[in-house]
């Protein structure tokens, strides 16, 4: 069923609250029981692939943050974009990675498809390399 705007942004805007307080099991409540969810990026990497479960969005929140250092981490949100369940959130992600003391920047957009006031797709497009790189020593 379609979603107006308005609920799209909404669901958007909690989801990016969620976010910033780390409230993975709030951030799971947006989604819908059976999900489109793809973070592209090194399978050595334990919270890259695919999910199609609600239940499997809180994990993967607990298990990345544990890999950036606590306090060093940006996230700078440029635009948000909305037509009708389409969502856009346009942003530059910095981090710092536990294990190699390495600082990565890059850019990022996620893509939300808001249906019936639950997010059923995110898909999350970012410099995989730059991300790569960061986690392993030169």
């Amino acid at each position: 069923m379609a979603t107006d705007t308005q609920t799209s942004r909404a669901v958007a805007e909690q989801l990016l609250e969620r976010l910033g307080r780390q409230d993975q099991d709030g951030i799971q409540e947006l989604f819908a029981a059976d999900i489109d969810w793809h973070v592209p990026g090194n399978d050595e990497l334990p919270w890259t692939g695919r999910r199609t479960h609600r239940e499997e969005v809180a994990p993967y929140f607990t298990t990345m943050w544990p890999h950036f250092v606590p306090g060093k981490s940006k996230v700078v949100l440029e635009r948000i974009i909305v037509d009708g369940g389409d969502v856009m959130l346009l942003g530059v992600f910095t981090h710092t990675v536990t294990s190699t003391g390495k600082e990565f920047t890059t850019p990022s957009a996620m893509h939300l498809v808001v249906e019936d006031g639950e997010i059923v797709r995110m898909h999350l497009y970012e410099d995989t390399l730059s991300v790569d790189q960061a986690f392993h020593t030169d």
